[in-house]
């Protein structure tokens, strides 16, 4: 089943940069997705995310014997932050998630090579802004759910504008992690 991509992906006649052989492409080579794209690949990152808090969470509760899902929860919220940052450090190292696969987007560094673990690790810890300013405005007051969900969701729609205002059309996270998305040509259809 294929589907089609945004008009954003680049034709055979630009230079875009191929999987990480391990030479860095000239930093002018590199097409920077469109935000549309880089915001769905973000989306149905979450999603996926499901997959792995259920599993995360089914093994935390069976070897710490949870039986209310209220208990241990600072716990919980801290194996999670731990589960997480392993999986998108051990991705993002490889250059890629399966969202990221999906809409053929690439995490590189400034220049164009492979990100380390190290750097990796950086974009993750520096990608909780997309999260955190929102909550810790919202903690002091009490909020119900639905209205810090407003309040997240202005905060994420705030913080992918800026990247507007970036030279290369980048999340800051990415500019102050030495990080950057590129795009990714999708692989030729297979003949048979």
């Amino acid at each position: 089943c294929h589907r089609s991509m945004p008009s954003d992906l680049p034709s055979s006649k630009e230079k875009v940069p191929p999987a990480p052989s391990g030479q860095a492409q000239a930093a002018s080579n590199l097409i920077a997705p469109n935000l549309r794209r880089r915001m769905s690949c973000w989306m149905y990152e979450g999603m996926l995310m499901f997959g792995v808090v259920f599993i995360a969470g089914y093994l935390f509760g069976t070897l710490s014997q949870t039986r209310n899902a209220m208990d241990n929860r600072h716990a919980l919220q801290a194996f999670l932050f731990v589960v997480f940052g392993i999986y998108f450090t051990w991705f993002w190292a490889k250059g890629q998630t399966l969202a990221m696969k999906t809409w053929h987007i690439r995490l590189v560094d400034r220049s164009g090579a492979p990100v380390s673990q190290a750097r990796a690790l950086l974009r993750y810890a520096l990608s909780w802004i997309w999260l955190l300013p929102p909550l810790a405005v919202a903690a002091p007051f009490g909020l119900p759910g639905g209205e810090i969900a407003v309040i997240t969701f202005g905060w994420v729609l705030v913080w992918a504008l800026l990247s507007r205002f970036h030279p290369q059309r980048q999340f800051w996270h990415d500019a102050w992690a030495g990080t950057r998305l590129v795009s990714v040509p999708p692989p030729p259809p297979k003949k048979g």
